[in-house]
């Protein structure tokens, strides 16, 4: 075995440069620990010149980052370039094809092409890491994939978007300090701190955290990828009235990602939920992650920590290239690809849980009624209605709990109550979780 691991490096961003500081802050520690020294030699990136950082001006240079995939002296490819497809894939392919050993930390890109790359990685014998797709700084695929490979899960969720956690957890302080902020504002001073990006699109629609559940629900139910089973819903609608009413019925809104065995298959969701305050989840804030996995020998574990960010992101790259080193090669997924067995899927709507409601009404006689109506018909039991202060012929809130429901019957019910002439407002549901 050769002293020297030898890193092509494609991205030099906040990752590929967090990767770059601590390989050379902490080369000594990492060779004592991996038996070789993990050295970058090759590097590519939009812009050749970079200020501040290490110096990688001894390094060899790839105006095209697919280059990385035939040098020779390249053992294990980097790929911190992002996207789901386009150069991205192109090199992922390439290197695997090649004979080199990949890490990314590219969740859109195994989201929906992790299948086929796990399948090449087979095919040529190497490694395909991808600890910092998932979580950040948590160790959560090395736990799922080794720690707990002892355990059949029944279920698999957490908190996978720090821009999502930080925006309702500042609304909910808001409410909390008396100077409540409505979504609009607090994503605007999300991007203001650098925690959004200029298009939060990805994030705030959940697109981000169903690529990192799709892997999780590969990791834990032993099944190939399957990112377009996501049911997803964002935050956008979140309204300062929701964090105010959680508040009072004593919950907390959260956007979840959500993979579960039932009777009528693996149901994967990506919605902001109400938490139970008493639930630890609930106060994992901020631009923090968690992910919980309810394993049938172990119980329920918890894991918690920074989900991005340049340190805690090129920790998890650096523990990939830790494990090549020690030469580790392991299943993408858990298992060969050909033993991931395609699993049924619940059809959607057909979620069992309680739900909370909020509509905007006209306060008259007989709204409630009707309200209540629309709910008789679907089968769905109220659990509590709550309307503070009345001002007659004036728009009010009114917010509802159910009892347990189909989700489908609850959408029926819904949409029945948005052609009330009472009501302002398209209604918004959310899902109440028992954690």
């Amino acid at each position: 075995m050769s002293d020297t691991l030898r890193i092509g490096l494609a991205g030099l961003g906040v990752v590929g440069g967090g990767v770059l500081k601590l390989l050379e802050q902490q080369g000594g520690l990492l060779e004592s620990r991996s038996g070789q020294r993990l050295e970058v030699v090759a590097v590519s990136a939009r812009a050749q010149t970079r200020t501040g950082g290490p110096d990688i001006s001894s390094l060899k240079w790839y105006d095209d980052a697919a280059g990385l995939a035939e040098d020779a002296d390249v053992d294990v490819v980097c790929e911190l370039i992002g996207g789901s497809d386009g150069i991205a894939l192109q090199l992922s392919k390439a290197a695997l094809q090649n004979g080199k050993h990949l890490v990314t930390a590219n969740k859109a890109l195994l989201a929906h092409h992790g299948n086929e790359l796990a399948r090449l990685a087979e095919e040529t014998g190497v490694h395909l890491g991808y600890e910092a797709a998932v979580a950040g700084g948590i160790p959560i695929i090395k736990a799922l994939r080794e720690g707990l490979s002892g355990n059949s899960f029944s279920g698999v969720y957490g908190i996978l978007n720090g821009t999502c956690n930080y925006i309702l957890t500042e609304m909910r302080d808001g409410v909390r300090a008396g100077k409540p902020r409505n979504f609009d504002i607090v994503l605007k001073e999300a991007q203001e701190l650098g925690y959004a990006e200029a298009d939060p699109s990805t994030d705030v629609d959940g697109v981000d955290a169903a690529h990192k559940l799709a892997l999780l629900t590969s990791l834990v139910f032993g099944c190939p990828v399957d990112f377009d089973a996501i049911q997803i819903e964002g935050i956008r609608h979140i309204n300062v009235l929701d964090i105010e009413y959680a508040e009072e019925l004593g919950y907390r809104v959260k956007l979840l990602g959500v993979s579960r065995a039932g009777a009528a298959g693996i149901e994967q969701s990506v919605h902001p939920c109400m938490v139970p305050e008493r639930a630890p989840i609930a106060h994992v804030d901020g631009v923090l992650n968690a992910v919980v996995a309810d394993g049938d020998f172990v119980g329920t574990t918890t894991f918690e920590g920074p989900g991005a960010g340049a340190g805690p992101t090129a920790s998890a790259v650096v523990a990939d290239l830790v494990d090549i080193s020690r030469g580790l090669v392991l299943p993408t997924f858990g298992l060969p690809v050909s033993s991931l067995n395609a699993r049924p899927k619940a059809p959607p709507g057909s979620h069992v849980g309680s739900y909370y409601i909020r509509l905007m009404v006209v306060d008259r006689p007989g709204v409630i009624a009707d309200i209540a109506a629309c709910l008789r018909d679907q089968e769905v039991s109220v659990e509590s209605l709550l309307q503070h202060g009345r001002n007659p012929d004036e728009a009010v809130p009114v917010v509802l709990t159910t009892h347990m429901a189909e989700e489908k019957a609850l959408a029926n019910a819904l949409a029945a109550m948005d052609e009330l002439g009472a009501v302002l407002e398209t209604p918004r549901m959310i899902r109440i979780v028992n954690l």
